[in-house]
């Protein structure tokens, strides 16, 4: 792989660009295209900075596969064969190409085929070797180096919410994924990034997809905006890296431990407008003597309901290894990754970490006199994209926060869909021992419940209300009804609050 190039393509030929995505999409030099071409294994291998499969499945001369180990693999292609797929003096005219010598030319920024939620051919553009491995692909020590699409961005962009909004603000935009995929559901969006390389790859990942230009801003977190600028969604996937220093700016935040997600998180909330989402990816530290959950919650700003999901936690030794190993370290001289590896530990040590945790976190600006703030850990499975499950999230801490627990028992619900039932017992027991509701959308929920709260979410229809359901049942079992109504609101409301069962609006 090569280390990236400092020459990038320019941003004032966009008929170029348009040019270029005519040529790209007509050679389907696409998402679908190259999984087509390369075939799963291949395909995947390049995700683990593997190309010895991809060259072999690209050696023959059809249009896509030149453009795969131009564009994807960085191999010099002859100068004839690109003549034929691509307007070849204008990519070389505005930078996107550049001859080697001889009869060949080669990409001068990685191009990757990236597919938007609704079917959209996009392209998603980097420094050479980032499509590949990520950073860790190249070996690259570059402090500016610009990453292209990895399992971050995928996941940040799928749990963002998609509702049509006036304004977007991506923070660290990067390659500009997320400025993307803001594009397609909101009139205005302002992307910001501290380093000026990678506004002007975002600038070239919107002109190669076809997608409107973003307002483009340098500089860190929130100082680009102006003090009267608010937002109906705020989008960052932040350089989280809990590191000694700053020496990546990709990843490295440059603040002390997890101060830098801290700041972001707190300073979103009077940038949102009321009803407004702000969606992060964080690391968060684990700190000797302190629930890592009240941390959480520390952070949450004022006026804002939160939903923080932790989806794993490491040690501080593989926390280090695993960011060691994506600069490339492990590669170079052993005293120095050593060295930088026992940084990584004093750090660690001396502010009383003994772990990091890495999640989502969701805030809504609601102003509400008493928010909601949900911190919980879920390492399990979930559907992508779930978008529309942190929405209903929201909007069903609204619903339980104007209900009290007689407006619950008015209340009709529905038992959500693709909700199955398991029982639990010895064999020819004649109950069981106890019953599971489980999700098989979104994010996959078990939940286990006593026989009245299975018998109770199996009737719900929307045609009976809550509290009629609970005399039903008070009948067959036996049971005073008004006991029973006084002590099964708070299984309905975790039922509720849990995305089992919907109200019936």
């Amino acid at each position: 792989m090569s280390t990236p190039s400092r020459t990038l393509p320019s941003l004032d030929r966009t008929d170029v660009s348009a040019r270029l995505r005519d040529a790209l999409l007509g050679a389907s030099f696409t998402a679908d295209g190259l999984l087509d071409l390369l075939g799963a294994p291949a395909y995947a291998a390049l995700a683990r900075s593997e190309t010895v499969p991809a060259l072999r499945a690209t050696r023959g001369d059809t249009p896509l596969e030149t453009l795969v180990r131009m564009f994807l693999l960085q191999q010099p292609v002859l100068h004839a064969r690109v003549a034929d797929v691509v307007p070849l003096d204008a990519c070389l005219e505005a930078g996107w190409l550049v001859r080697t010598g001889g009869d060949e030319v080669a990409a001068t920024v990685d191009v990757r085929p990236y597919g938007g939620p609704d079917g959209e051919d996009w392209f998603i553009v980097s420094d050479l070797g980032c499509a590949v491995g990520g950073a860790g692909g190249i070996g690259s020590r570059d402090e500016s180096v610009v990453l292209g699409v990895g399992g971050a961005s995928t996941t940040l962009a799928g749990i963002t919410v998609r509702t049509p909004v006036g304004s977007a603000l991506d923070l660290g935009t990067g390659s500009g994924i997320q400025a993307l995929h803001a594009a397609q559901h909101a009139t205005r969006v302002t992307a910001t990034d501290v380093n000026p390389r990678a506004l002007h790859i975002a600038a070239l990942t919107l002109a190669l997809s076809g997608a409107p230009a973003a307002d483009l801003r340098q500089g860190s977190l929130f100082e680009p905006v102006r003090d009267d600028e608010t937002f109906d969604l705020i989008v960052s996937n932040p350089p989280f890296v809990i590191s000694p220093g700053a020496r990546l700016t990709y990843r490295d935040g440059g603040m002390g431990g997890d101060d830098l997600c801290r700041t972001l998180v707190q300073g979103s909330g009077e940038r949102l407008n009321v009803g407004g989402f702000a969606q992060f990816l964080a690391n968060w530290q684990h700190v000797e003597g302190e629930d890592w959950q009240d941390r959480l919650r520390s952070w949450v700003p004022r006026g804002c309901d939160a939903w923080i999901v932790q989806r794993e936690v490491q040690d501080i030794t593989q926390y280090a290894e695993l960011w060691l190993r994506d600069a490339g370290d492990h590669r170079g001289d052993a005293a120095e990754y050593q060295a930088r590896y026992d940084a990584w530990l004093d750090e660690f040590e001396a502010r009383k970490v003994r772990a990091v945790g890495f999640g989502w976190i969701a805030l809504r600006r609601t102003d509400a006199a008493e928010p909601s703030i949900t911190v919980e850990e879920w390492p399990h499975p979930v559907e992508q994209p779930l978008g529309d499950t942190v929405r209903a999230h929201f909007d069903r801490v609204d619903y339980l926060r104007a209900h009290d627990d007689a407006a619950l028992l008015a209340g009709h619900f529905r038992l959500a869909a693709e909700v199955v039932q398991e029982q639990v017992g010895l064999p020819g027991a004649e109950d069981p021992e106890h019953v599971v509701l489980r999700q098989n959308r979104g994010m996959r929920r078990a939940t286990k419940v006593d026989t009245v709260g299975a018998g109770f979410a199996g009737v719900c229809d929307g045609t009976l209300s809550a509290g009629r359901i609970l005399d039903a049942i008070a009948q067959l079992v036996g049971e005073d009804p008004v006991l029973l109504r006084d002590r099964t609101p708070a299984q309905i409301r975790l039922l509720v609050e849990q995305g089992f069962l919907e109200p019936a609006r």
